[in-house]
């Protein structure tokens, strides 16, 4: 990407916040955010992030800011979320380099529960505005009048195309998750490998604070323990038995076996991510990576969240 395909407020943006104008862009990402590496006049590498302002950022970003100054591994905030028109936009640290740590294995879930537990304990230490709503994947708690919450550019598309027993499956977990009544704390709810690096075994960086989220600490570990394995490529849905040894390190990490409740929550958890990507590849017309895995394991998983 060329500096003259930058938007016309970014430059500004960055003499005024980070004082220079970018000289060279290291990389463009465009999901969610809209991410730029940039290097500035004078030679600071930085990332710009750009979002639609939906009232979220501000506490993701304050969060992070925590967590990197207590040592962390992740990008330190160099600037607070700015409104740029309709879009929040921040700064960060770059922080290149490690390697994703791919697999799906028992063995492998573990490595990601210990950090995970890790995680979640430092950020029970941090006080900040819940950031809602929640990310679209784990949005279970949502008012809207349907099954999934209202979003737009899918809602659009011909929903007949999604098979009944995602819909079913949602449902059900859905409908366990809100029964639970647990109150929610802050953590990540886009824990997947693909957002780690490591040097060896040694964790160099967690990305995407953009997908923090306000829901009970068992659902955001039965997220992560089935969302875990995504290295590259679409989504999946881990093995249920490696979902099981991520929830007991997790546990064993933090110190405190969940109740019964807790549990069953976690499972219910671990399918509503698996719901939404299986529905996604349907409207968009991809392989159905993470629809055949949830036909196979849906109902083992929802039978473990008491989900009738």
């Amino acid at each position: 990407m060329a500096l003259d395909d930058l938007p016309d407020w970014l430059p500004g943006w960055c003499l005024d916040h980070l004082g220079g104008e970018p000289a060279a862009v290291l990389f463009e990402l465009n999901q969610i955010s809209t991410v730029w590496g940039l290097r500035l006049a004078g030679g600071a590498d930085v990332v710009v992030k750009a979002r639609a302002d939906d009232g979220r950022a501000a506490s993701c970003v304050a969060a992070q800011a925590r967590l990197a100054e207590r040592g962390f591994p992740c990008a330190r905030p160099l600037t607070p979320v700015v409104g740029v028109g309709s879009l929040a936009v921040h700064a960060e640290q770059f922080r290149p380099g490690g390697e994703i740590v791919h697999g799906e294995s028992p063995d492998v879930a573990v490595r990601y529960a210990e950090v995970f537990a890790r995680l979640m304990a430092e950020l029970a230490g941090v006080t900040v505005t819940a950031p809602l709503p929640n990310p679209r994947w784990v949005r279970w708690d949502h008012t809207d009048s349907g099954l999934w919450p209202a979003i737009g550019f899918l809602d659009e598309r011909d929903q007949s195309a999604v098979p009944a027993y995602v819909l079913d499956t949602a449902r059900r977990a859905r409908e366990r998750l809100l029964a639970a009544g647990l109150p929610c704390v802050l953590g990540h709810a886009d824990f997947e490998a693909q957002n780690l690096r490591w040097h060896r075994r040694q964790l160099w960086a967690v990305h995407d604070w953009d997908s923090l989220a306000w829901q009970p600490e068992a659902a955001l570990a039965g997220a992560a323990s089935g969302a875990f394995a995504r290295g590259t490529g679409l989504p999946t849905l881990a093995p249920i038995e490696s979902s099981e040894a991520f929830l007991a390190a997790y546990q064993n990490v933090r110190g405190r076996a969940f109740t019964a409740v807790e549990e069953q929550v976690a499972w219910a958890a671990s399918l509503w991510p698996a719901a939404h990507n299986a529905r996604w590849e349907v409207l968009h017309g991809q392989p159905p990576v993470c629809g055949e895995a949830l036909r196979s394991q849906a109902a083992e998983r929802l039978r473990r969240a008491n989900a009738c």
